[in-house]
């Protein structure tokens, strides 16, 4: 088919009346005392012979190119005639009428505080008015405050002769494109009004033309930042032939719409639809604005208050009305309801009165959220909003948040959503209570982020904490791995089983090489939690510390030092002959070489003693260490708080619980249910507002933890629960009273007591690690 062209110009073309202009400027090229501004054509001359001539050239030219004039549009040889915004007759360039109607045909002022604005509006333009003193009289005597109300025959004339005076050329100036331009506006509660005037040379302002309107109905109800900015885009649009293409200066005395409108600055993100509607069609506009205080503003206030009298379509629906009653339809309550519970809440209707008259400082600290928001906050059809928000009464809140929640979304992802729709003072706070209230989203919701490392405190001797762990099923065998943790000594012995039984023997033969321990550190294996090694320890003054259950990081210096171990065997393609013999090899490389954290070997020789303080080496190290892990910031909780508990058997990732005590500055107990207490790291603990119901039975099979078969608590004689992260605290001292061990209950922090473990004579020694073993 091709392409297609239009034969005639389409309507609605940008270019269009540009396109237009110029051919009109082509078909009267060459003639003169004509003028044409699109389909405005004016036809002159100095006398009726050159003016006939010159109607007679222009008809031939329009016929010449097949343009026709619509002669009922036509009128001939008229005296005064109306062109492009002026009165034009014999004696030069006069205002319209429609300029100065506002002023020449405001009402009558019916009390003294519209005699008092009108007198504001006079008063402004008092430099161009001779006299004027003696004219107002009679008007300046109703402000007296023993005057009674009595428009008298004096004040109608006083009143119609001041306004025959500020529309005459003593006042009003021609538009004049080289001086700067400005635009006043201002707002009432019936009505708006407008001052577009000049600034002269000598820095008076002149005004151009005046206009003013009443409010409908439905304007009457806007909040009184909306009548500011329906002004200023109302005068804005009535002068607009004046204003768009150049710069000019908008004036208001309501001070928040300086920055809303402000040119330069981006809008705020919660400003009212029709705020944000307002400032997008003043964006296609070169404009500065500037605030004025209301004294100075006398010029648009008075207009505002005695505004012309239009009549105004209230069927049309308003645009900004069907927006906002589309943000209540994802709600479980209506527009209606709002409004209703609005009127009822005493804090709401407040708030409202302050938004409809005026804020002032608020006294009440309930109103202080609102007021942080004052400049946001609007009126709508009798519903409080925040921008595009609105916001929900007390007795409605509940409701919105159910909605909010509904398909268990996250905390931010609701949050995002009320943003869109609903505000309410501590929101946010709702919605978190809300979430961490939801037992089904409690229960499925994965881990809390890690806390930093807490290290162990370095002891300040040897073999005064041993960390203990099995390494295995690992090349068909069990081994039991010791590391001590003040030089990082590490032992490494071979199990035929892993009983408690044979773990007592095998530690009974290190002990005797190197000596009793003050405390030693293990994970919750069943050989470590018998009865049996806890009579073993208790028996020998050894403090036990278990790591919290399915949290192995606590033990990490033991954990640690099995990977490297099994990484080494491995390395080696060995026969169960060679076995010995390499991990002897191991042992020997390993004691040798310098510890990342001590920065020397577990061997000590003699050259040591000329090296300085190992003890803040270490200390620094640790830090160190504890800085370069991107955990999250350490969380505290508190006794009685209730927390989501990590569940390791049943459906339910986590349960319900309530912390019981603090074992250690990581690790809490923690009853999830009746005659039922877990031990839990931090890590494996979230904070949570789900209730616990202590009398329902959990049918969870028993977990295989430390302390969770018949009462679920350790003896505390046998079990020192101290839960840190991957290290610990400082040992607590080991006191020996009339032969028997027990252990003291010192503070962890901020003092702490050192002592190296007590060196046992032999024979002692062998009478304790060998009684009762008949």
């Amino acid at each position: 088919m091709g392409l297609f062209q239009y034969n005639r110009l389409v309507f609605g073309i940008t270019s269009a009346p540009a396109i237009w202009q110029r051919t009109m400027d082509q078909i009267l090229e060459g003639t003169s005392g004509i003028s044409c501004i699109l389909d405005d054509m004016i036809v002159t001359g100095k006398s009726d012979a050159e003016h006939m001539a010159n109607l007679e050239e222009v008809l031939r030219r329009l016929h010449h190119h097949g343009l026709r004039a619509n002669k009922s549009k036509c009128e001939f040889f008229k005296e005064k005639i109306t062109f492009c915004g002026h009165d034009i007759n014999s004696e030069g360039l006069h205002k319209t009428t429609d300029k100065t109607a506002a002023m020449v045909n405001a009402p009558r002022p019916q009390s003294v505080a519209e005699v008092r604005s009108f007198l504001g509006l006079v008063n402004y333009y008092h430099k161009f008015l001779p006299n004027l003193a003696t004219i107002l009289h009679p008007l300046n005597q109703m402000l007296e405050s023993n005057y009674q109300w009595n428009w008298t025959d004096q004040c109608e004339e006083a009143f119609c002769k001041v306004k025959a005076m500020i529309v005459s050329d003593l006042v009003l100036t021609h538009y004049d494109p080289n001086l700067p331009l400005q635009l006043a506006c201002d707002a009432s509660p019936v009505g708006i009004g407008a001052v577009l005037s000049h600034v002269m040379t000598h820095g008076t302002e002149r005004p151009i033309a005046f206009a003013s309107r009443s409010l409908s109905k439905a304007e009457r109800n806007y909040a009184q930042i909306d009548k500011e900015a329906l002004a200023t885009v109302w005068g804005v649009k009535k002068f607009h032939n004046y204003l768009f293409g150049r710069n000019f200066t908008l004036l208001t005395d309501h001070e928040p719409l300086t920055s809303i409108f402000h040119p330069s600055t981006s809008l705020p993100v919660v400003t009212a639809a029709r705020l944000q509607r307002y400032a997008l069609f003043l964006a296609g506009f070169d404009y500065t604005i500037r605030y004025k205080n209301t004294k100075l503003h006398g010029n648009a206030d008075g207009l505002s208050r005695l505004p012309l009298h239009s009549e105004t379509t209230e069927g049309e629906p308003d645009p900004v009305g069907l927006f906002y009653a589309t943000q209540f339809e994802p709600l479980p309550v209506t527009a209606e309801q709002v409004k209703r519970e609005t009127q009822r809440d005493p804090l709401l209707v407040k708030v409202h009165e302050l938004v409809m008259k005026g804020w002032s400082t608020p006294q009440d600290e309930a109103i202080k959220p609102f007021y942080q928001q004052k400049d946001e906050l609007t009126v709508h059809c009798g519903v409080l909003m925040l921008g595009h928000r609105a916001v929900i009464p007390a007795k409605l809140r509940n409701q919105v948040l159910t909605e909010l929640h509904e398909g268990h979304l996250g905390i931010v992802k609701m949050k995002s959503l009320a943003r869109s729709y609903i505000w309410w003072p501590k929101i946010d706070k709702d919605i978190e209570h809300l979430a961490k209230s939801c037992p089904g989203c409690q229960l499925q919701q994965n881990e809390a982020g890690k806390v930093p490392l807490h290290p162990w405190e370095w002891p300040t001797t040897p073999w005064q904490r041993i960390h203990l762990d099995f390494a295995g099923p690992f090349l068909g065998r069990m081994f039991l791995i010791i590391v001590d943790a003040h030089s990082k000594w590490p032992e490494v012995e071979i199990m035929p089983s892993t009983t408690s039984t044979q773990t007592i023997d095998r530690l009974r033969t290190i002990f005797a090489r190197y000596g009793v321990p003050a405390q030693v550190v293990t994970d919750n294996g069943p050989q470590f939690t018998s009865a049996e090694f806890q009579l073993f320890l208790k028996t020998n003054g050894i403090k036990h510390i278990t790591t919290a259950p399915f949290h192995p990081a606590t033990n990490g210096q033991a954990e640690r030092f099995v990977q490297s171990f099994k990484h080494a065997m491995k390395c080696d393609k060995q026969s169960a002959s060679q076995l010995k013999t390499n991990m002897a090899k191991f042992l020997l490389a390993y004691r040798n070489t310098p510890h990342s954290t001590t920065g020397r070997g577990p061997l000590r020789t003699r050259l040591d003693l000329v090296k300085p303080d190992l003890q803040r080496k270490v200390m620094n190290r640790q830090i160190d260490q504890a800085g370069r892990k991107g955990h999250s910031p350490t969380r505290q909780l508190s006794i009685g708080q209730t927390v989501m508990a990590r569940n390791y058997s049943g459906k339910d990732k986590s349960l319900p619980g309530i912390v019981r005590a603090q074992t250690g500055p990581l690790s809490y107990e923690i009853k999830v249910g009746p005659n039922r207490i877990w031990r839990r790291h931090i890590d494996q603990l979230r904070a949570s507002s789900v209730k616990v119901n202590d009398q329902s039975d959990d049918t969870a099979e028993p977990h295989p933890e430390l302390g969770e078969t018949g009462q679920n608590i350790a003896p505390a004689e046998e079990i020192v629960a101290e839960p840190d992260i991957e290290l610990a605290t400082n040992p607590p001292v080991v006191q020996q009273e009339a032969g028997r061990a027990t252990t003291g209950s010192e503070q962890r922090y901020p003092t702490r007591s050192h002592q190296p473990p007590e060196r046992w004579g032999l024979n002692c020694l062998i009478r304790k690690l060998f009684k009762k073993t008949t």
